[in-house]
């Protein structure tokens, strides 16, 4: 069997520490340790039992003197040093572990200790619904109205969402009277512990179904499809959602339904790169026209824009369009602007003429060329 470690040193502080040092250091453990945070994870199941049972001595002054004068063995039974000091191992019997873990988190994990004794019989929102939908570059900066199928759970029109066959109702919970939860005592590494936990027969709603519709099989919702528009503003960017406000499935105790999320994908352009609300692309433009200044043709997101060249452009000089970006989600009156990266061409090819004509171009430089 592996050796304990010493209780200081699993919370993290020092010998000296007080009351407030060993609770802050405790909480910060189990939050991170806890099991609803870690499911299937045994290792921080484990580090979550070493640092629940050094708090459960440090924060006890006869039991963390206890520690301080014989160590583990003051809680070892089998011990010289466990007799002396009077603790014969860990006794928790009648504790609620609720009320500890209800004092730190205020019942902030889902299934342990307590949390579900405040929220077994209160209205829970139902689960969102998560729908991905994919569009255009230009629809993602012009805005679109895309029709999606979505798949969710509608109230059975048979029970009207009571789950009883019809002509009868649901019953009382026989186990937890009605409550929605249930009081277990269990072992574990403290000992007995009173453990309050969602009733398992009904799940935490207090009544149970003897006859179940026969069209939703006692769920009081079927699934179904439908069709929905979906209007997708102006300026969305790749990985954003939509949300839409009880889209989703419905709730549990008259709790409201989820809502619905449209998680947006936004396909490449060929053209243009977007970062942020603004649009960056690269124009090629000739040697002569870099040099002698001109005009030439850009695209945008709205189309053929005329840009002004000043002689002596040096290729990858970048130009702004103001205006010409993306609009802002906020604000749609208000948009990014579009950066053009000007590139000067090197012709890879010319005629007898041109060849003639960049030649005596060289020459007036006072350049020899072949």
């Amino acid at each position: 069997m592996a050796e304990k470690r010493d209780y200081y040193e699993v919370l993290g502080v020092d010998k000296n520490a007080d009351d407030s040092a060993i609770k802050r250091a405790y909480r910060k453990l189990a939050k991170q340790y806890h099991p609803d945070s870690n499911p299937g994870d045994e290792s921080a199941a484990e580090k979550f039992r070493e640092a629940s049972e050094a708090y459960a001595v440090l924060s006890d002054p006869e039991k963390r003197k206890a520690y301080d004068t014989y160590g583990h063995a003051a809680f070892d039974p089998n011990s010289a040093a466990g007799a002396s000091s009077g603790f014969g191992g860990f006794d928790f019997s009648g504790m609620d572990m609720g009320d500890i873990f209800s004092e730190f988190f205020g019942g902030g994990f889902g299934s342990s200790y307590g949390s579900s004794r405040r929220r077994s019989n209160m209205p829970e929102k139902g689960a969102n619904i998560r729908v991905g939908l994919r569009i255009s570059f230009d629809e993602a900066i012009k805005g679109v109205k895309k029709t999606i199928k979505i798949r969710y759970k509608d109230t059975c029109k048979t029970c009207n969402g009571s789950g009883a066959k019809p002509g009868t109702e649901r019953q009382t919970c026989p186990r937890c009277n009605g409550a929605g939860q249930v009081r277990m005592t269990q072992q574990s590494i403290f000992g007995t512990i009173q453990q309050v936990t969602t009733c398992p027969e009904c799940h935490g709603e207090g009544t149970v179904v003897k006859e179940k519709c026969p069209d939703c099989r006692g769920e009081g919702y079927i699934n179904t499809e439908k069709s929905m528009e979906i209007a997708i503003p102006a300026g969305i960017d790749d990985g954003q959602a939509i949300r839409k406000s009880g889209g989703g499935d419905p709730g549990r105790n008259g709790g409201p339904r989820g809502d619905l999320l449209v998680e947006v994908s936004v396909s490449d352009h060929p053209f243009f790169k977007r970062q942020g609300v603004n649009i960056y692309s690269t124009e090629a433009i000739s040697f002569p026209k870099a040099t002698l200044g001109g005009s030439t043709i850009v695209k945008t997101v709205d189309g053929p824009v005329e840009l002004k060249i000043a002689p002596g452009t040096q290729s990858d000089t970048r130009t702004r369009l103001r205006g010409k970006g993306v609009p802002s989600l906020q604000n749609p009156n208000v948009r990014g602007d579009h950066y053009v990266t000007l590139v000067v061409e090197t012709p890879k090819k010319l005629n007898k003429k041109q060849k003639e004509a960049l030649k005596a171009y060289a020459e007036a430089c006072g350049e020899k060329v072949d």
